[in-house]
C-alpha cells in the first residue's frame, strides 16, 4: 500500500518529535511491506519566516492532495506581537477548515508502567481509557463576530460561540459510533444551565442518542466533567463536547495519566485526516534533545488506523510504545527525580526497534 503524507514539523520541539514519528512510520512500511511517500511543507511560525503567511497556499495544496498529513506543532514568542492573522496558530486554526477537520479525537491511556508519574493514585487512575470527541471548528474558536474596540483603557472584546443543529449532530455521530466499538458509554459535556449553545447542544446529542439505543448517554456540566475527571477517570469512556471543552479537558486528561506529551490526536471528518500529538512547541525546550516523542509517535498509530484502515501496523506501533515504557524508558517528563531519562532520539530509536520485533510476532501469529 502506499501512503501519501505530508509533513508538517512546524515550530519548537515540532521537527525534534515529528523527526522521530517518521522513523517509526518507515519501520511500519518496511516491516509489513508498504510505501511511504512522504513531502515536508511549512507552517506556523516556520511558514511565517519562510514565506510571510503562517498557512502558504502551497502548504495547503500538498496537504490536499495528500491522504494524511502529520503535524509537530506551531507557535513562537517571536510572533507574539502580530496581528492574529500572522501569528502561528491561525495557520494551524485555517488548515483545519481547509481539510473539514471537524471531529478530533483525543486518547488518554493511562500506562501502568507510568502510575508513578500520575498525580493521582494508582487504585483512582488505573483502568483510564479515554476517548474525547472535540467538536473542532465550531464554538469561541471560529465564531464571528470577534473584535477588541475603543481606546485605550475603555476597550472592550468580543468573541462569540456559535454552533449550528448540523454542526452539534455530525459530531454527536462520530461520538456515538466511536462509543458503540468501544464499551457503549458516552459523556457529552456542555453548560445548558448557562449557555445557549449547549442547551442546543444537549438537545441535538439527546436526539442522535435515540439512533444508537445499544449507547449509554448521559450528559454533565463542564465543571462537574473537570471533576469526574480527577475522581474517576475510568469510568469515562467516550467524552463528547464542544471545542473549547474538549480543549481544556483532554489537557486535563494528559495531567490525569501522567503527561501531555502521551496524547496523540487525530482530527478527522473531511477528506484527508490530520495526526498530531496534543502537547505544544515548548519553546522553551526546544533544541535541547528532551522533548517526549511518544504522542506523535502514537499520532501516527491513530493515522494508520482512521485514514489507511491498517488496524495491526497501528496496534504495532502502540505496543512497541507500552512495551518501550513497560522496559523503563522515560524521557524527561515522564522520569522521577534521579531517575535516567533518555533523549528524544534515543526513544525513537528504541521504539522503531521495539516495533520492528513487535512486526515479526504478529507476522508469526498469522501464520
Amino acid at each position: 500500500m502506499r501512503l501519501r503524507i505530508i509533513s508538517l514539523p512546524g515550530d519548537g520541539i515540532g521537527p525534534e518529535v515529528t523527526r522521530q514519528a517518521i522513523r517509526v512510520l518507515e519501520e511500519v512500511a518496511r516491516s509489513f511491506g508498504h510505501e511511504v511517500e512522504l513531502t515536508e511543507k511549512e507552517i506556523g511560525g516556520a511558514a511565517l519566516t519562510a514565506f510571510g503567511d503562517p498557512l502558504p497556499p502551497t502548504t495547503i495544496a500538498a496537504c490536499r492532495a495528500s491522504q494524511a498529513v502529520l503535524l509537530g506543532a506551531v507557535g513562537s514568542p517571536a510572533f507574539d506581537r502580530n496581528a492574529r492573522e500572522l501569528r502561528p496558530e491561525a495557520g494551524l486554526l485555517r488548515l483545519r477548515q481547509e481539510l473539514g477537520a471537524f471531529a478530533n479525537l483525543r486518547p488518554a491511556v493511562f500506562y501502568p508502567a507510568l502510575r508513578a508519574s500520575s498525580p493521582l493514585r494508582e487504585e483512582v487512575v488505573k483502568g483510564t481509557n479515554i476517548l474525547i470527541v472535540r467538536e473542532l471548528l465550531g464554538g469561541l474558536y471560529f465564531g464571528q463576530p470577534r473584535s477588541i474596540e475603543g481606546a485605550m483603557g475603555a476597550r472592550q472584546a468580543v468573541n462569540t460561540m456559535r454552533y449550528s443543529e448540523q454542526e452539534i449532530e455530525r459530531i454527536a455521530r462520530v461520538g456515538f459510533e466511536l462509543a458503540r466499538g468501544r464499551r457503549k458509554r458516552l459523556l457529552s459535556v456542555d453548560k445548558s444551565n448557562v449557555l445557549e449553545c449547549s442547551r442546543l447542544w444537549r438537545e441535538v446529542v439527546t436526539r442522535v442518542g435515540a439512533d444508537f439505543p445499544d449507547v449509554h448517554l448521559t450528559h454533565q456540566y463542564v465543571d462537574s466533567a473537570a471533576m469526574i475527571l480527577v475522581q474517576k477517570p475510568a469510568e469515562i469512556d467516550v467524552l463528547l463536547t464542544e471545542n473549547m471543552f474538549g480543549d481544556i479537558l483532554s489537557d486535563q486528561a494528559g495531567g490525569v495519566v501522567g503527561s501531555l506529551g502521551l496524547l496523540a490526536s487525530a482530527s478527522i471528518g473531511g477528506p484527508v485526516g490530520l495526526y498530531e500529538p496534543v502537547h505544544g512547541s515548548a519553546p522553551d525546550i526546544a533544541g535541547q534533545g528532551v522533548a517526549n516523542p511518544l504522542g506523535a509517535i502514537l499520532s501516527v498509530a491513530l493515522m494508520l488506523r482512521h485514514t489507511f484502515q491498517l488496524n495491526n501496523e497501528a496496534e504495532c506501533v502502540e505496543a512497541a510504545v507500552v512495551a518501550a515504557l513497560e522496559a523503563g524508558l522515560r524521557t524527561r517528563d515522564l522520569a522521577k527525580a534521579g531517575e535516567r531519562s533518555v533523549t528524544t532520539t534515543e526513544a525513537g530509536a528504541r521504539i522503531v526497534e521495539l516495533l520492528g520485533a513487535a512486526a515479526k510476532t504478529k507476522d508469526r501469529a498469522a501464520s
